[in-house]
């Protein structure tokens, strides 16, 4: 099986789009990139936990999650692929409202999703308006082949911070490197700064 799914095309660059950052593509589909099979979990079956660094957990199950406040979120995402796609219509729960009865004092999050994905952030990057657990595209559920039923939407970084599938964030004091992070990509990944590989 082949690292990245098919049916991806390269899109024309416009010039002098102050938008786009450097390297990269704009485009108006949404290609669909993936590490291996695309799990598929039931509503009933889904649950997400943050665990801090001390071990404490809590957890949602599908009705008590939908209960949470959302927000309708409308960014742009930049892949490391080099493209790009703007005003993308999102609807999910704020990491703020996730966290907000959580204690810790951590300084890192590591992300992990159904399937085995994994990647790392630090923790000030979910918090204050910067990330959500997005389980709605362009006004319809999210699809299994874009992350379904929910997905972690960091729209600041490369869309490979972003995991599909999320099932749970583990707060810690130290840094680890998740999936793509071990086989070279970038530990933080930032666009502008094309932050796509260890070394840039």
């Amino acid at each position: 099986m082949g690292i990245i799914s098919r049916g991806f095309k390269r899109p024309d660059r416009p010039s002098g789009d102050v938008k786009l950052p450097p390297g990269q593509y704009r485009t108006t589909d949404f290609p669909v990139l993936s590490a291996g099979p695309t799990p598929r979990i039931a509503r009933e079956d889904w649950r997400f936990e943050i665990t801090t660094e001390a071990g404490k957990s809590r957890s949602w199950n599908w009705q008590e999650f939908r209960k949470l406040p959302t927000d309708d979120i409308t960014v742009d995402l930049h892949c490391v692929t080099k493209w790009s796609q703007f005003g993308m219509a999102w609807r999910g729960v704020s990491l703020d409202t996730l966290l907000a009865d959580v204690e810790t004092a951590a300084d890192f999050a590591f992300v992990r999703s159904y399937g085995g994905y994994t990647t790392n952030l630090p923790l000030d990057d979910l918090r204050d308006g910067k990330a959500w657990i997005a389980f709605s595209y362009d006004g319809d559920d999210l699809h299994p082949s874009h992350g379904g039923p929910a997905r972690l939407l960091v729209p600041h970084l490369y869309l490979w911070k972003s995991a599909k599938w999320v099932c749970g964030i583990d707060l810690r004091d130290d840094d680890e490197p998740g999936f793509w992070e071990q086989l070279g990509y970038h530990n933080y990944g930032d666009p502008w700064r094309e932050q796509r590989y260890w070394g840039d």
